[in-house]
C-alpha cells in the first residue's frame, strides 16, 4: 500500500495509511517514517545552531582578551609580561579573521605585535623566562611568521628583521646530538643551550620553522629532516602514540603535536602516512575531557591534528571539542586554566582550537590532496 506524504514544519514524512475506525481499534498506530533527506535537514539545522554557539563563544572570548590587554600591548601570566601568551592572544584574533590595523581589533593586534617585538633581545631571543625560554621563543616566532603577510610598511619591515633573527636562534638551539643515532638529535628543549629534548618544545619550533619557510625564510631542508626523524623516534611501537621524550611516557597532547608536525612537514602525498595514521588511531581511543594535565595545550594540538587528518578523525573530535569548551566558558568570555597558566593563556588556546576549521591562519591551511586522510 502506498503511504501518503505529510509535510510538518518543513519536514517530509511518511504517514501511516488512513484506516477505518474499526480497523484503527484493532491495530496500533504505525510510526512515522523519517526519510533520509529529513535526517540530513535535521543534522544541518543542528550544525547551524552549533556553529552560531561557537561563533558567539569566540566573540565573547575576543572581547575578554581585548579588555584585558595591557596599555603597552602585552598580555600576562599573573603580573609578568609574557611573550608567549601575548603571541597566542595575537594569533587568536588572527585565527578568527581579524587583521592588524583594520576593523574592531586592528589596533589591539598591532599593539600585541609591537609588544612582542619590544621583548626580543639583541641576540634575537624572544623570552623573559630563562627556564622556559624556547617555549616563549618558538611561539613568538610562529606568530611573527603568521602575521608578516598581513602587515605592510615599517611594521612589516620590523617583523621581517625580527623573524630572521628569531629563526637563527631556533636553528642554533636544535640539538645536534653526540652522533646520528643519539635519541635527542634533531629536537629542542627549554633552553637554547643543552643536550636534552622533548616533543612539546620541539613542536613549537617545527611549527615556527615551517611558517617561516612559507614566508621566504631560509630553512635548510636537513634541519627539517632531523626534526622529523626526532619526532618519529618518539612514537611508541605498540600503541602508535607519541612520547613526551624518547623512551618516556606516551601522552595525548604529545600525540596531537607529533601528528601535526609530521603533517606539516610532509612534502608529498602519503609521506609519513603510517606514523600519522597510527597516531590518529591512538587519539580515537582517547576522548577529550575537561581537566587533566595540560588540557589547553592538548586541545590546541589535537584539534589541529585531527583537522589535518580529516574524515573520521575530525568528525570524532570536533563535536566533543565544541561541547567541552562551550560548557566550560565563563559568562564573561574567558576560560579558567586547570594548569594555572591563567585565563589569558587558556582563552587564547581555546579560541585557536575552536577556529581551526576557519583556516584564516596560514598554518591552519589543509592541503586536501596531501594531508587529508579518511
Amino acid at each position: 500500500m502506498r503511504l501518503p506524504v505529510v509535510t510538518l514544519l518543513g519536514l517530509t514524512l511518511l504517514a501511516a495509511p488512513v484506516q477505518s475506525k474499526s480497523r484503527q481499534r484493532e491495530s496500533p498506530r504505525q510510526p512515522l517514517v523519517v526519510l533520509p533527506h529529513t535526517l540530513a535537514y535535521l543534522e544541518k539545522q543542528d550544525d547551524a545552531a552549533r556553529k552560531k554557539e561557537v561563533d558567539d563563544a569566540i566573540k565573547r572570548a575576543l572581547a575578554f582578551l581585548k579588555n584585558n590587554q595591557q596599555p603597552d600591548g602585552h598580555w600576562s601570566r599573573g603580573n609578568a609580561k609574557n611573550p608567549a601568551i601575548t603571541s597566542l592572544c595575537v594569533m587568536a584574533f588572527l585565527s578568527a579573521g581579524h587583521v592588524p590595523g583594520e576593523g574592531r581589533y586592528g589596533e589591539t593586534i598591532e599593539k600585541g605585535i609591537r609588544a612582542v617585538l619590544k621583548m626580543q633581545q639583541t641576540n634575537g631571543l624572544i623570552a623573559n623566562n630563562g627556564q622556559h625560554e624556547m617555549y616563549h621563543h618558538g611561539i613568538s616566532t610562529l606568530m611573527l611568521a603568521e602575521v608578516i603577510g598581513m602587515t605592510q610598511g615599517q611594521l612589516a619591515e620590523d617583523i621581517r628583521k625580527a623573524l630572521e633573527k628569531a629563526v637563527r636562534i631556533i636553528l642554533i638551539a636544535q640539538r645536534s646530538g653526540q652522533s646520528e643515532t643519539d635519541a635527542h638529535r634533531g629536537g629542542w628543549r627549554y633552553r637554547v643551550a643543552g643536550t636534552d629534548t622533548d616533543i612539546s618544545v620541539t613542536g613549537w619550533q617545527i611549527m615556527a620553522l615551517r611558517a617561516a619557510k612559507n614566508v621566504g625564510c631560509d630553512i635548510p631542508p636537513e634541519r627539517i629532516d632531523r626534526a622529523v626523524a626526532y619526532v618519529k623516534r618518539c612514537q611508541d611501537g605498540s600503541n602508535g602514540g607519541f612520547r613526551y621524550e624518547p623512551h618516556r611516557q606516551v601522552t595525548v597532547p604529545c600525540t596531537g603535536t607529533s601528528i601535526l608536525c609530521l603533517s606539516l612537514c610532509a612534502s608529498k602525498k602519503d609521506q609519513y602516512k603510517q606514523e600519522i595514521e597510527r597516531g590518529g588511531a591512538y587519539l580515537l581511543k582517547h576522548r577529550p575531557h575537561w581537566g587533566g594535565g595540560f588540557f589547553f595545550y592538548g586541545v590546541y594540538y589535537c584539534s589541529q591534528a585531527t583537522f589535518q587528518l580529516g574524515g573520521t578523525y575530525w568528525d570524532f573530535y570536533r563535536p566533543q571539542l565544541h561541547k567541552i569548551l562551550l560548557q566550560a566558558q565563563k559568562p564573561t568570555g574567558y576560560w579558567e586554566d586547570p594548569d594555572s597558566y591563567g585565563p589569558h593563556y587558556a582563552t587564547a588556546m581555546a579560541v585557536l582550537a575552536l577556529t581551526v576549521e576557519y583556516r584564516f591562519l596560514p598554518i591552519y591551511q589543509r592541503d586536501e590532496g596531501v594531508q587529508k586522510r579518511k
